[in-house]
């Protein structure tokens, strides 16, 4: 049988059928990916999560504009899609980013998907009305060639999201509740791709669990983008408080066992998501993926 490198068919993931809706072009997300910083993933692990079902290896924080971690994963699979997490808009060049966009588009045809977001104030010096350098960045993406529904936008608030519907895919929420899901969706609209990040601790003692979150969830506290975010789902100023109260790290980590982990992720996708990346902060992560993967092959 022809092999998806050289169709550029792509199979769908072994987790189920793809959540991604009728309509959209880039349909081999499947429904649950993997989401680690920038050159987190080797090729043998890459290869090791393809056979264990997961549909998307989700490449975060803002990469260099050759995206050279994604070939040598593509290389080393057969069917997994790749997605970069996000290419921060004020670090890298969109001509730069466009010709890596084609040039492994050309070895590896539907393969990857182009993730892009404008990151946060705090952290990006050049930080000035993101939503208008989101519609040049897009333009310029237009301009070199770049498909509308192979790219996606990193969004959270109404404004983005519905640039996100409008110019791209779809939308990339991160570190966010169910509720923010359910009303991504209703601003996005049925056809666009909702594919958000939860983070993971499989660990049944949820004091325990609890613990190996918070770190991962207070780093966040300092960036508006996400406070801001939080506070339109009713979080209040002693939840977003560093490192984060019970309730908020509850809402953005699945914790307990492996039932109730697959539970809370599955959440997202009664709420309208296509597709959740699993940031896992289980200390032996790849454990924990293998664990999960028998449950997540089941939703």
């Amino acid at each position: 049988m022809e092999s998806a490198k050289t169709s550029g068919k792509i199979s769908r993931n072994r987790c189920g059928d793809s959540g991604v809706r009728p309509g959209m072009t880039f349909d081999n997300l499947g429904r649950f990916g993997v989401w680690r910083r920038y050159s987190g993933f080797t090729p043998e692990q890459a290869r090791e999560l393809e056979e264990l079902g997961y549909g998307t290896l989700w490449l975060g924080t803002s990469p260099p504009d050759e995206l050279p971690v994604v070939e040598s994963l593509l290389d080393a699979t057969e069917s997994i899609a790749v997605a970069t997490s996000i290419v921060n808009i004020w670090a890298t060049d969109p001509k730069r980013i466009a010709e890596s966009f084609h040039r492994i588009e050309a070895r590896f045809p539907g393969r990857f998907l182009l993730g892009i977001g404008a990151g946060n104030p705090e952290v990006n010096s050049a930080y000035q009305k993101p939503y208008d350098a989101l519609v040049e960045y897009l333009d310029a993406l237009d301009a070199a060639g770049v498909p509308k529904e192979r790219r996606a936008l990193a969004a959270l608030g109404p404004k983005v999201l519905k640039l996100a519907a409008e110019r791209s895919a779809g939308a990339l929420p991160y570190l966010v509740p169910t509720a923010h899901t359910a009303s991504a969706r209703e601003i996005l609209g049925p056809e666009a791709l909702l594919a958000t990040e939860h983070k993971v601790v499989v660990d049944a003692d949820l004091v325990r669990a609890r613990q190996t979150a918070r770190p991962r969830v207070g780093m966040y506290l300092d960036l508006r983008n996400y406070t801001a975010n939080l506070r339109r789902f009713g979080f209040t100023d002693e939840d977003l408080a560093k490192p984060g109260s019970d309730r908020l790290v509850d809402a953005v980590v699945a914790s307990g066992d492996v039932a109730a982990v697959v539970e809370k992720l599955t959440e997202h996708l009664r709420a309208g998501a296509n597709h959740v990346a699993l940031q896992v902060l289980n200390l032996d992560e790849s454990g924990a993926l293998k664990t999960l993967a028998p449950l997540l092959k089941a939703v």
